[in-house]
């Protein structure tokens, strides 16, 4: 049956009246049931826009990263008796710690990783689609942006005057009038005509604010933070065990530790990781929710949204069993009519998604006698 149709649910979706479909509605993505593996042409046919959209962006992006940094920041150098300034932007140029290549590789290839090995329970190709393309547009998206300010907006590094090697002499030349050379009160302020470093490493440290590692980190691991939740269930209507809890917040972890490690080598200041990790947040969320049902309501957040068609909100949703755990009936499979989603129990009786909470009897807690084997509710 193949890794991603384990379950096969009755084809709700349908066309238009009488099979015919008008010109006007080919326009608009058409009905289809996500509880089978699509054609690979049936597929692109769906997705081909968001594959074009991310590639146009995504070289917008890269040209707007190559560029020279628009603004010409002003910094100050020495005072008169030759003690630095600013000693925050005097840091030796260090190695990388984490260089921006393994950031983006990690924030990108985790999560893919734990969305297929989820897979192993779930067996849906559109859980798998909606959650790699969620990532995707949470990476690209966050990294354009943050590409965009670092080039009209951007700020020193910690290291900006050891890869500037300025020359305070060069502010008389014809070249450094071009700037706001020897400006400023007691004229301790200058450009970067100064400066004597090499032309892509000046350029880099220009473009500080906000840290690209870190967005993209919080990008990818924030998205990987709700889709745990939403399959595992750790925030729903039972209590879970603690490894959840330690599993859940991994990922934030090591969004947290890329960005501070740019505070030890210095590449970055802590409020360009500020910055990164609130556009990298926001773009995982925002990514989350257009690709999944909710973020927080805990009896949708794990069903994937379908293109063609709307969804009810109710207790016949496809994929309503798409998640991992297997307590209180999570992920039982029970077709579209499954009541599992609010319920206590295998059965949810009475207490459906279209109902409520508590609604009816049957909803209470099944309890078992103390010192009863439950290690097979532990997962």
């Amino acid at each position: 049956m193949g890794l991603f149709n384990k379950r096969k649910e009755p084809n709700n979706a349908t066309a238009t009246s009488g099979g015919a479909v008008s010109p006007k509605q080919r326009s608009v993505a058409q009905p289809y049931s996500m509880s089978t593996k699509p054609s690979f042409g049936q597929w692109l046919k769906l997705t081909w826009l968001d594959i074009l959209t991310m590639a146009i962006f995504g070289a917008i992006g890269l040209g707007v990263y190559m560029a020279h940094p628009a603004p010409n920041r002003s910094f100050a150098v020495t005072f008169s008796d030759r003690e630095v300034v600013y000693p925050e932007f005097a840091y030796p140029l260090r190695k990388e710690i984490v260089p921006i290549w393994a950031a983006a590789l990690l924030a990108a290839l985790v999560p893919i990783v734990v969305i297929l090995f989820m897979q192993i329970r779930i067996r849906s190709f559109w859980d798998v689609n909606n959650g790699i393309i969620g990532l995707l547009y949470s990476l690209i998206g966050a990294a354009v942006f943050q590409v965009f300010v670092k080039w009209l907006i951007g700020g020193l590094r910690p290291h900006f005057l050891d890869v500037c090697k300025p020359d305070i002499s060069l502010a008389t030349s014809q070249a450094a009038r071009k700037g706001y050379n020897a400006a400023g009160f007691n004229s301790i302020y200058f450009t970067r005509e100064i400066c004597t470093g090499d032309i892509n490493e000046i350029d880099d440290s220009l473009e500080s604010m906000p840290s690209g590692h870190t967005t993209a980190a919080f990008a990818g691991f924030v998205y990987l933070y709700l889709y745990l939740n939403a399959k595992m269930k750790v925030f729903a209507n039972y209590h879970p065990a603690m490894w959840k809890l330690i599993a859940l917040y991994a990922p934030i972890l090591g969004a947290v530790l890329i960005g501070g490690a740019l505070t030890i080598d210095e590449y970055h200041n802590w409020y360009d990781v500020f910055a990164g990790a609130a556009i990298g947040t926001v773009f995982a969320f925002s990514a989350y929710r257009m690709v999944y049902c909710a973020i927080w309501d805990f009896r949708f957040n794990h069903i994937p949204l379908n293109r063609g068609q709307p969804a009810l909100f109710n207790d016949g949703m496809e994929l309503s069993h798409a998640v991992w755990t297997r307590k209180v009936g999570w992920g039982v499979d029970h077709g579209m009519g499954g009541k599992h989603g609010h319920g206590h129990g295998h059965s949810g009786a009475g207490n459906g998604y279209d109902t409520g909470y508590g609604a009816g009897p049957g909803t209470g807690v099944p309890r078992r006698p103390v010192g009863s084997n439950g290690a097979d509710h532990m997962v």
